[in-house]
């Protein structure tokens, strides 16, 4: 409850003052309905009347994105409080315990300076020391950080100690570098979050896997803004590949899955020597409609290289409000309907196409890695002529074969997007497929082999988040863990917003 005297007395302050306490009840409100509808979720997950015939590691995939997601809410509450204002009532946390037998790396915060102001020497009369849990790899070790206290002999003026370091974690164990390698562990080698306790169990160190969730989520609440500038980056290109691939995420208190999907958004111009670094941002949808692909592009205009899924022709559509964008299709899409129809014994003319396409992959592994130009002056010379004699023998024998035979099929199929496959042609930027977002889209899939993709949809937005920058980091050759810390210890030390771009992984080269 504010004082009358902490008001100003100025109109235009006040009013000020009025309207920006009532956007912080709005966006306090919109936290507390998806606060009670994860703990709605996390209810049914924990005692719902099913929820004991589901799969004991798929329950804990569920809780933990759950628990995840809440500490997620939790940190953007506390980062849009007023400065200074006091918590209602500190955050629970689990403390741990730190064994005595890890190593100990102790570091002393001196104050700038040990002589008083009255002229006098300062004198240690006592410390306050942390302990933080910190890790390295295969190796659990604890940071000891002591802050001495000086006071003057001559006087009375007070007590001179160094302030406490900034964590991610206020007043919790973990370093920085101790929840990069939780989340590479997570998102990066599929290691689910009560594994991970458990391996830290073997240790002597006693986590709960909500205490290593509330990390996961705190730390993907302060990625955001990267990854946010991450996407606005790629978005400024003019040549992008997109693809879409399933994400189950446990519907909670059942034993069934629902189907959410990740759209991969993706950047690679090293074929041809382009000087923008690769990058691929991964954003979920609760489904696969061509318009959460519009909405994932807005603001993009250029080239957008996708397979033949028919949402992306919303795209392209004549009565379409935005910007421009056209498509290129993919021969390697097309290729793959042929390949499966020799599999099925002699098939001559299928055959005949994979050859034909065959012959442009020959040509294009030969123009890799040189400029667009040479690439285009290359295809010009040596694709185009195979081009234009593919299809005079595509429309002789789609003339000859059934419409609905498995041939007739995909011979229609090259058909429908010729224009999209010839495109190449034209660009030397543009690839002859869209394998380079298929690549970075693989993580997802072995991601839904080895387990439950996700426990809950908030779940997977923080796995878009982080997942996000970490194969960035691959793309680019950095290790995401070193990234990771990194960035961690960047945002906790205040990095401005301003200059948010200085932390994309390519910055780390």
């Amino acid at each position: 409850m504010l004082d009358a005297a902490d008001l100003p007395d100025d109109i235009a302050a006040l009013k000020a003052m009025l309207i920006a306490a009532q956007a912080r009840e709005v966006r306090k409100d919109e936290r507390i309905e998806r606060l009670e509808n994860l703990v709605a979720a996390f209810k049914q997950a924990a005692f719902g009347r099913k929820s004991e015939k589901a799969d004991p590691e798929q329950f804990d995939l569920a809780l933990e994105d759950l628990e995840t997601a809440i500490a997620a809410v939790h940190a953007e509450d506390e980062a849009d409080s007023p400065q200074g204002k006091p918590q209602p009532k500190p955050r629970v946390a689990n403390r741990g315990s730190l064994p005595a037998h890890l190593p100990r790396i102790e570091e002393i915060i001196e104050p700038e300076s040990r002589i008083c102001a009255c002229g006098g020497g300062l004198h240690c009369i006592g410390e306050d020391v942390s302990e933080r849990l910190d890790i390295i790899p295969a190796q659990f070790r604890v940071i000891v950080t002591r802050r001495p206290k000086y006071a003057c002999r001559a006087c009375t003026d007070g007590v001179s100690q160094a302030p406490a370091p900034a964590r991610l974690i206020q007043a919790g164990l973990p370093t920085e570098a101790t929840i990069a390698h939780v989340l590479v562990s997570k998102y990066a080698d599929h290691l689910p979050l009560y594994r991970q306790a458990q391996i830290m169990g073997r240790q002597g160190i006693d986590l709960d896997r909500s205490t290593l969730s509330d990390w996961v989520g705190r730390a993907a609440f302060e990625l955001r803004p990267v990854f946010d500038a991450l996407i606005a980056d790629l978005k400024r290109s003019t040549k992008l590949f997109m693809d879409e691939t399933r994400a189950p995420v446990l519907d909670p208190g059942s034993r069934k899955t629902k189907t959410g999907y990740f759209w991969a958004l993706a950047r690679d111009d090293r074929p041809w020597g382009g000087g923008a670094p690769p990058g691929v941002a991964f954003t979920y949808a609760p489904g696969r409609g061509g318009l959460h692909a519009e909405r994932i592009l807005q603001g993009f205009t250029g080239i957008l290289q996708v397979d033949g899924y028919a949402g992306y022709n919303r795209l392209i559509a004549p009565d379409r409000v935005g910007t421009d964008i056209r498509l290129a299709y993919c021969w390697a899409h097309a290729r793959r309907k042929l390949v499966e129809i020799t599999r099925t014994g002699s098939a001559p003319i299928a055959e005949e196409g994979v050859r034909r396409i065959g012959e442009l992959y020959r040509i294009e592994a030969e123009l890799r890695r040189l400029p667009a130009e040479a690439r285009l002056a290359g295809r010009q010379e040596r694709s185009a002529a195979l081009i234009t004699d593919m299809r005079t023998w595509l429309t002789h024998h789609r003339a000859r074969v059934a419409g609905k035979s498995p041939l007739g099929e995909a011979l229609a199929y090259i058909a429908k997007y010729w224009d999209g496959l010839c495109i190449f042609l034209i660009d030397g930027r543009i690839e002859i497929d869209n394998n380079t977002v298929e690549r970075t889209i693989r993580p997802i899939a072995l991601s839904r082999k080895n387990a439950l993709f996700a426990g809950h949809d908030a779940g997977a937005e923080n796995w878009a988040v982080i997942a996000s920058l970490i194969e960035t980091c691959k793309l680019n050759a950095v290790d995401p863990f070193a990234y990771l810390t990194t960035t961690l210890t960047s945002i906790v030390n205040g990095h401005k917003q301003s200059r948010i771009d200085e932390l994309m992984p390519w910055r780390c080269i």
